[in-house]
């Protein structure tokens, strides 16, 4: 089941959906990317417009299905 908030297809997360490797590695990859990016701007290296333009194409390359739960501004 998919559903449709606005511009943004999202699909329902369940803790019984089981992940498989590559998108295990992707949550993974997703993460540490997004922790990154929070120190950078939290030490002043980027904006926010930077930040949340990055985590927008994070979420894109790395598909996080976890990050769906999650607000894309820090």
């Amino acid at each position: 089941m998919r559903l449709a908030t606005g511009t943004e297809e999202v699909i329902p997360f369940s803790p019984h959906v089981k992940l498989t490797d590559e998108q295990l590695l992707n949550e993974i990859d997703y993460w540490r990317s997004t922790k990154l990016l929070k120190n950078l701007l939290q030490e002043g290296f980027i904006s926010d417009f930077e930040f949340n333009k990055i985590d927008a194409l994070n979420r894109e390359a790395f598909s996080p299905i976890l990050a769906q739960l999650m607000p894309s501004n820090p």
